[in-house]
Formats: structure tokens, C-alpha cells, sequence
């Protein structure tokens, strides 16, 4: 039985130690927690829990993470979708953030970083389930979402400096693939002006700041 006002969170994944690992997290986190196998399975159980968040893996058997999430996207656009991972390369989080993933953890992932993620995905949920009421849009483009697009915004506005991916994703708990697809959407959408760093050593970083 679901606690009152207590978040839920589905956990998907085919390994039966990292679901197990993953669940006692949630549990000392203080929430519930609920998992499952597969992605079929996962998909059915999240149509009858109706979760907070969903914690999904991307290589599995069955349904892969991919088609996991695109399968809940089109059922709910509130939920926060943190999908784990072992890739790191940008075209695999381009394509699950099209798909409607909200984050991502790369495995392995220790316990207190999890933990943080769980929280900021859990405080996307509250806001983008706000949205849904004032709104009715949730999903403006290409798989960006108004709350974390509202947090990244809120992050920029609250510094009076230049910021790196890595300022922003160090201080929102949010991952690097995440915050470089937001990061480009802004630029896009001429939210955020490059700021170039020089003479520095190794491989330049930009900074970026609001117009």
C-alpha cells in the first residue's frame, strides 16, 4: 500500500542484484518503491502504480530502454524517467531525451549521487505535474521538458556569472548529457549567449550566459 504523500518509484531493470541494490536505496531514501524485470513488465506495472518517477535501465532483453520510455511517454508526460547507462556518448541521450527521458545516471553509480538524482527528478515531476494543470503543453520540442527547462532557466538567473555544463551540472544534480541537450536548445531558441574561455590549457570550454 502506497504512504500518503509519500513518492512512488518504478524500477526497471533484468538484473535481479541491481534491482534489488536499487530498491534498498529507494527505501533508505525514504520512498516506495516498487520494480520489475523487463520492460513489458515494468510498462504494466507502471500503468497500474502510476509512479512519481521511473528508474530504467537501457540495455535490457525484452524491451529496451529506448521503447521502455517511449512507451510510458505516450501514456504520461509528467512522470520523471532517469534512465541508467553505461554509455556517455551524446547521441545515445539525444535519442532517449527525444524519446521523452527526463535524466540520466551512468553506471555504476554510487548510492548518495543516486540519491541526489532521484531528488532533483523527483522535484522535475512536481513542477511538470503542476504545468500539466496551468498549461496543457508539456513537451514543447524535440523532447524538452518545461521543467527542467524552468530549472535550468531559474539556475542561470540565480548566478551573476558565466556558467560551464559542468557549473550547471554539479549544482543541479542533473547529468552532463541532460544539461549540453538543454544547453543547445536554449542556444537555439536565443535564451543563452556563448561565452568563450581562452587561453586556458587542455580542451577549451565555453561559458554561457542568459540574453
Amino acid at each position: 500500500m502506497k504512504r500518503e504523500n509519500v513518492p512512488r518509484i518504478l524500477i526497471i531493470d533484468d538484473e535481479a542484484d541491481i534491482l534489488y541494490t536499487l530498491k534498498e536505496i529507494c527505501i533508505y531514501g525514504g520512498w516506495d518503491a516498487v520494480t520489475a524485470s523487463g520492460g513489458r513488465k515494468g510498462y504494466k506495472l507502471y500503468k497500474i502504480y502510476k509512479p512519481n518517477l521511473v528508474i530504467v535501465d537501457y540495455h535490457m532483453a525484452d524491451w529496451d530502454g529506448l521503447t521502455t520510455v517511449k512507451k510510458i511517454r505516450e501514456t504520461d508526460n509528467a512522470v520523471s524517467i532517469l534512465v541508467l547507462t553505461v554509455d556517455e556518448n551524446q547521441e545515445t541521450s539525444e535519442r532517449l531525451i527525444a524519446a521523452g527521458a527526463t535524466d540520466f545516471a551512468i553506471k555504476p553509480i554510487k548510492s548518495p549521487d543516486l540519491i541526489s538524482r532521484i531528488k532533483v527528478n523527483l522535484r522535475i515531476n512536481e513542477i511538470q505535474k503542476q504545468l500539466t494543470k496551468e498549461v496543457h503543453q508539456i513537451y514543447v520540442d524535440k523532447g524538452i521538458s518545461p521543467a527542467t527547462l524552468n530549472i535550468i532557466y531559474d539556475y542561470f538567473r540565480e548566478q551573476d556569472k558565466g556558467l560551464t555544463i559542468d557549473d550547471i551540472t554539479s549544482g543541479l544534480n542533473l547529468a552532463y548529457q541532460t544539461v549540453h541537450r538543454y544547453i543547445s536548445y536554449m542556444i537555439e531558441e536565443k535564451k543563452i549567449e556563448i561565452v568563450p574561455i581562452y587561453g586556458q590549457i587542455g580542451r577549451p570550454k565555453n561559458k554561457y550566459k542568459l540574453l
